[in-house]
């Protein structure tokens, strides 16, 4: 099970490592969440590590972070990069969705503002996520997707970023007005770590000695 701790080059309490390439402890533990099945040891990388986000994709960003901290510090990790991609603002925020406006409120008004009263407001939510090896390869990368619609207004209060004007069809409800179990089954995010957990590396260490 994995036990969320800060990072410590010295102290593996006979588990193995892997450091999520996140200085954000609430990522940390919606990681956890996901990942809670592993024999491993999640932990933050360094707040001084600090990796650029240089690529085109997110994908690419999600294995440039990952292979940068797993080479930086000796140890396997994990990244992940998301955003929300609007069709009819050909991808944007994209990349860009957590610098599109200074706080969430201001990057819901944005998104809103932009797309104005458009008929075609289909999106999706993307989360990509990689592990790397200890020398920085790559050892898995899986992308996550979920179609929805952006409405004209928000609804609901729970969630972040973009959920409240996030709708998806099926279930007739905006990220921000379902249950954390409705989310994580059906979301961008639990779809990529479905994945990661179908396909975990196999040379993943299943143990590492405990080092005083």
């Amino acid at each position: 099970m994995l036990t969320l701790t800060p990072f410590s080059a010295f102290h593996f309490d006979g588990m193995s490592i892997l450091i999520a390439a996140t200085s954000n402890p609430g990522k940390l533990a919606e990681m956890q969440a996901y990942l809670a099945s592993l024999p491993c040891q999640l932990q933050l990388k360094p707040p001084d590590l600090d990796i650029e986000e240089t690529a085109t994709t997110f994908l690419a960003n999600a294995c440039l972070k990952a292979s940068q901290v797993a080479k930086a510090l000796n140890q396997w990790a994990i990244a992940d990069d998301s955003g929300l991609a609007v069709d009819a603002l050909q991808g944007a925020p994209g990349l860009y969705s957590a610098r599109y406006a200074p706080t969430d409120a201001e990057r819901i008004q944005r998104v809103l503002t932009e797309l104005g009263d458009h008929p075609h407001r289909q999106a999706q939510f993307i989360c990509a996520v990689a592990i790397a090896r200890l020398d920085g390869s790559i050892a898995l990368q899986c992308e996550g997707r979920c179609a929805g619609e952006i409405l004209t207004e928000a609804r609901g209060t729970g969630g972040f970023g973009y959920d409240p004007i996030f709708y998806v069809p099926e279930y007739q409800k905006t990220f921000a007005e379902m249950t954390p179990d409705e989310k994580h089954r059906i979301s961008h995010r639990g779809q990529a770590f479905a994945q990661v957990l179908a396909q975990w590396p196999p040379d993943f260490p299943s143990a590492l000695p405990t080092i005083p």
